[in-house]
């Protein structure tokens, strides 16, 4: 397997978040490794641009071999900050872009290159044919090992998958948000062989309080003593089981609930508590 079965979101390490010192990063790091979460995502906007420099500061001191870990970063966003003179939030795929916008993240990081280099959105107005040739060198030149992207959908995977091989596509997906299992995408994702992804697995059952969202834990609290787990490692049990093979991307930075998340890899769902769990998150039975 390239990628641990649960993958580190550091969205919210810097400044859009918790905003760790160089010490708390590499403690983390430390942390995450020694729990079997080798698989760190970034992508080059997190923080306003300023989160994968932090976490390569603290990675370069943290003594972990480069080899024992894998590094994701997206680029084409191109983001409204102090950082960036940008007129608006707008998206950039062009060859030279995504060559210099992965250069910059190997600096940030301090790495030679990025196990996987994912398009962070698609654009109205990106051409795959540009898109390949800029992999066709990343790939040549030993900066990426492998290529894929985030938020596609089916046709749009096809449009790229027909010019470079696609070898992850990171979506959102969770028991809230779980529209790719019926729109198509996850077949498409299983049938190409390529690796899901998903972001925000937990969805929104720890944000909101609605209907759904208490229909979601009334059923989850009466599973809890069956599988001796918590309500979010029931719900990562729940993504883990669908034969697509999904990675969720945690983005939590408390290390018990990171634990807690490996610990939801060795939970297995009987089928119709799988199904339970969906028909509450829908809120009515299946057809």
């Amino acid at each position: 397997m390239k990628y641990s079965r649960i993958i580190a979101g550091t969205m919210t390490w810097g400044s859009w978040g918790k905003q760790l010192s160089k010490k708390e990063m590499d403690a983390l790091i430390h942390h995450c490794t020694s729990l079997g979460i080798t698989t760190f995502d970034h992508a080059d906007i997190y923080g306003a641009y300023t989160t994968e420099a932090h976490f390569g500061n603290a990675f370069k001191d943290s003594g972990i071999e480069r080899e024992s870990i894998e590094l994701i970063s997206k680029c084409g966003i191109q983001y409204m900050s102090d950082n960036r003179n940008n007129k608006v939030k707008h998206y950039d795929y062009s060859k030279d872009y995504i060559i210099c916008s992965v250069e910059a993240s190997l600096t940030n990081l301090n790495t030679e290159y990025l196990d996987l280099l994912l398009l962070h959105r698609p654009s109205p107005l990106m051409v795959a044919e540009e898109i390949a040739e800029a992999v066709t060198i990343l790939k040549k030149d030993g900066k990426i090992k492998d290529f894929g992207v985030s938020n596609f959908t089916s046709s749009q995977m096809e449009m790229i998958g027909l010019r470079t091989d696609i070898d992850v596509n990171q979506i959102e997906f969770s028991l809230t948000q779980h529209s790719a299992m019926h729109d198509g995408t996850l077949d498409y994702i299983k049938t190409c062989g390529i690796k899901p992804m998903a972001w925000s697995p937990l969805g929104i059952v720890f944000k909101e309080d609605n209907e759904k969202t208490r229909r979601i834990h009334k059923q989850l609290g009466e599973l809890m003593d069956k599988y001796n787990a918590t309500e979010d490692q029931l719900i990562l049990a729940w993504i883990l089981k669908h034969p697509a093979g999904i990675h969720p991307v945690v983005g939590t930075t408390n290390k018990e609930r990171l634990k807690q998340a490996m610990h939801a890899t060795k939970i297995e769902l009987e089928l119709e508590d799988w199904f339970l769990i969906l028909v509450a998150a829908q809120g009515h039975k299946v057809p």
